[in-house]
C-alpha cells in the first residue's frame, strides 16, 4: 500500500472531510493485538458559539488485515481544530470512520471533553462486543477533578 503522508511533508487538512487516512498492512496479521491513540490535546469548535472545545481522546483498537498509519491519523485528527461539531458528533464521527475505513476487529474511542458551561461531557462509542481473549486495559483517563 502506498502511503500520502509518511515521510513526506503534509499539511494540515482544512476539515475532516478533506482529511486522507492511510493504511499499511498489519504486521502481525491473524493475532489478537490491542493498538492505542491517546490525542490529550484534541481541539474541535462548538457548533453553537465556535469557541474551542478541548478533549482527551483514547482510541484503542484490534487491527484487522491493516493498520492506520499514525502521521495521517495525527493530521485527521487536527483537521478537527476548525471544524464545528457537539461533543456526541465529533467523538462518534471518529470512531465510526475509523471503523468503516480501517475495518478493524474492534474499536473504541473515549471522549473526555473539558468543562463547558461548567460540565464536562464524556463521550464513549465501540463498534461492538471486543473478541474474546482482548486485553483491554483501563483507558486511564480520571474523571473530571481538573483532569490534570
Amino acid at each position: 500500500m502506498e502511503t500520502r503522508h509518511l515521510g513526506q511533508p503534509s499539511a494540515l487538512p482544512a476539515s475532516p472531510d478533506e482529511a486522507v487516512l492511510d493504511y499499511v498492512p498489519n504486521p502481525r496479521a491473524g493475532t489478537l493485538y490491542l493498538v492505542r491513540f491517546a490525542a490529550p490535546e484534541f481541539t474541535s469548535l462548538c457548533p453553537v458559539t465556535g469557541q474551542p472545545d478541548f478533549a482527551h481522546l483514547v482510541i484503542d483498537y484490534a487491527p484487522g488485515e491493516t493498520i492506520v498509519e499514525s502521521k495521517s491519523l495525527k493530521l485527521f485528527l487536527g483537521s478537527f481544530r476548525n471544524h464545528c461539531g457537539f461533543h456526541e458528533d465529533v467523538t462518534v464521527g471518529i470512531g465510526q470512520r475509523l471503523t468503516a475505513e480501517l475495518k478493524p476487529q474492534w474499536l473504541r474511542i473515549g471522549g473526555y471533553w473539558y468543562p463547558r458551561g461548567g460540565m464536562p461531557i464524556d463521550v464513549f462509542w465501540q463498534s461492538g462486543a471486543p473478541p474474546e481473549g482482548l486485553w483491554l486495559p483501563d483507558q486511564g483517563v480520571a474523571p473530571y477533578r481538573g483532569r490534570g
